[in-house]
Parts: structure tokens; C-alpha cells; sequence
């Protein structure tokens, strides 16, 4: 019942409109979210890029951590971003119950089996395969090392990356653009609104800066566009799992940043990104072909537990 028809109901009193700041984040809570991430992110990552491992505007080079310099660069400005705008305004919105809602999704792990076996398994099968034909075949058997630090990373990825993006993109902002929007639809709005959260970043190590071109940020775009098809068919398919979501998004990761360098030594950043993008797009087409659009939402009438077996 709007607040117009409790209004007009005897008895019953309409609940104050908000204004300000707070009425126009409850009347655009989405538009709120993509900006404030944006904004918290990008303020955070400033140093970062000024600094040696970026700009070097600024004569600093961010410690190396665990190899990368990348924890202490980019990490902060990424807690800060999605997780934390989809937990302010989620607040400010939808209150307890929504935080309820919204918190529950991230402790959802009891999925079939299949889809850990795609996650785990499938994902860097399908990587190490794709880069197999753009490396030309020259391929080199993993070092004991690099094997023995992939589940190390995994979840390393899983409390970094993982935690940071995908309470936002995912838990977030998927379920409200669906409640708008075709489930196709959704995913191609919110495909290029996660790369060009990253974008900043082109400008650090991160991105190959300064010696990857304009073509690298182009494929990765490309790559999130596709991918978030992937992404939104997994997330819809799994009862909207938090952390089937987030073992998708770092099993790229995981193994794009350990495996396949160690694997591949031919296989530039460049031809690695248009590598990921070629299969997330592959692999988005036979999702949208195969689900007509829906990417696991139920179509109307249609029993929502029998549509995800």
C-alpha cells in the first residue's frame, strides 16, 4: 500500500516523507549506490595513483605485501566502495529487515555441489584451455609453487576482492535492477558500471601502467559486460548466493594472477585481457541463449524451486 493510499485510509497515518539528502537516496537508492561507491573509492585510491606505483607524482612507493603492492594500494579504497555504500544506504533505505536481507545473502553456502565444481574447477579449466590457444601453445607444466599457492590464494581473494565488490555489485544493486529491469537488461546496465569502477586503476600497476595501451582497459569493459551475464545466471540460479557469487568473480582472479603466468610466460597482460574477454563473451551468449534472457530468474507462474534444479 503506498503512503498516498495510508493516507486516505481512516485511522491510519501516512509516514512522513524524508527530504534532503536522506529523501533523495530513498527516492534513487541505485543512482545513491553506483555514485558513492565511486566516490569513496576513488578518493581512497588517489595516493595510489600518484604515488611511484602509478602517476609518480608523488616520490612514494606503497609497501609490497605478499608480493604486490596492490593491498595496501588498492584494498582500502575497495572496502570502501561497494560494501560499504551497499551497507549505508541499504540502512538508510530498507532498514533493519533490509540489512536482514541483505546480510542473509552472504551466508548462503548450502547450493548443489555442481556449482562449487563450476567455480572451483570449471573456471580455470575453462581459463587455462582459452589461454592455451591465444598463447600459441607454448605452455609450460605449473610450478609446485604456483599450485601450492592457489588455495592460499583463493581465499585470500575471497576476504579481499571478493568480500569487498560483491556484497555491492551482487547483493546490492543485481536484485533491484532485476525488480526494474529484464534480467539481460539488468546485467548490460550493471556490466559496464563495475569496469568503470576500476578505471582509476589503469593508472597503477594494477593496470599495466605505464606500459599497457588504451585497447587493454577496452577488453576488460568488454570482459565485464560478459562476465556480469555469467555472474547474474550464477547469482539468480543459486538463490541469490553471496559466496558462490564471490568464488565465480576470484576464481578468475585466483587463477588469471597465479596460474596461468606460471603456465603461460608468452602471455602478456594484453593478450591475457582480450583472452578473458573473448571467453567471458562465449560463455555469456550460450547463458543468454540457453536461458532466453532470464539467466535463472524464474519466468512468470513458474515454481522458482523447480527453476533452479
Amino acid at each position: 500500500m503506498s503512503s498516498q493510499s495510508l493516507a486516505r485510509t481512516p485511522g491510519i497515518l501516512a509516514p512522513p516523507e524524508r527530504r534532503g539528502l536522506l529523501g533523495l537516496i530513498a527516492r534513487h537508492p541505485l543512482i545513491s549506490f553506483f555514485a558513492l561507491a565511486n566516490a569513496l573509492s576513488w578518493l581512497a585510491w588517489i595516493p595510489y595513483i600518484l604515488s611511484n606505483n602509478g602517476l609518480g607524482l608523488w616520490d612514494y612507493d606503497f609497501p609490497v605485501l605478499l608480493g604486490t603492492s596492490q593491498l595496501l594500494g588498492v584494498l582500502p579504497g575497495a572496502y570502501l566502495g561497494p560494501i560499504t555504500s551497499a551497507l549505508l544506504i541499504t540502512a538508510l533505505v530498507d532498514g533493519r529487515p533490509g540489512l536482514r536481507r541483505w546480510a542473509g545473502r552472504l551466508w548462503r553456502w548450502r547450493v548443489n555441489w555442481r556449482w562449487y565444481a563450476l567455480a572451483l574447477i570449471g573456471v580455470p579449466v575453462a581459463l587455462v584451455a582459452g589461454s592455451f590457444v591465444f598463447s600459441g601453445g607454448v605452455v609450460q607444466a605449473p610450478s609446485i609453487a604456483a599450485l601450492a599457492f592457489l588455495l592460499p590464494g583463493l581465499v585470500l581473494q575471497m576476504i579481499t576482492t571478493g568480500l569487498a565488490e560483491e556484497p555491492g555489485w551482487r547483493d546490492f544493486a543485481l536484485p533491484r535492477l532485476q525488480s526494474r529491469f529484464s534480467p539481460l537488461a539488468s546485467s548490460f546496465i550493471l556490466g559496464p558500471l563495475w569496469a568503470l569502477w576500476h578505471f582509476p586503476l589503469f593508472l597503477t600497476e594494477w593496470g599495466g601502467y605505464p606500459d599497457a595501451d588504451w585497447t587493454r582497459m577496452l577488453y576488460f569493459t568488454g570482459f565485464c559486460i560478459a562476465f556480469n551475464v555469467v555472474m547474474s545466471w550464477v547469482f539468480n540460479r543459486t538463490n541469490q548466493s553471496l559466496p558462490l557469487s564471490m568464488l565465480m568473480h576470484v576464481g578468475v582472479n585466483n587463477t588469471a594472477s597465479i596460474l596461468l603466468p606460471d603456465m603461460y610466460p608468452t602471455l602478456d597482460g594484453g593478450t591475457l585481457s582480450l583472452m578473458l574477454m573473448v571467453m567471458a563473451t562465449i560463455a555469456a551468449v550460450w547463458i543468454g541463449w540457453a536461458t532466453r534472457g532470464r539467466l535463472g530468474v524464474p519466468a512468470p507462474g513458474t515454481d522458482p524451486a523447480i527453476a533452479r534444479q
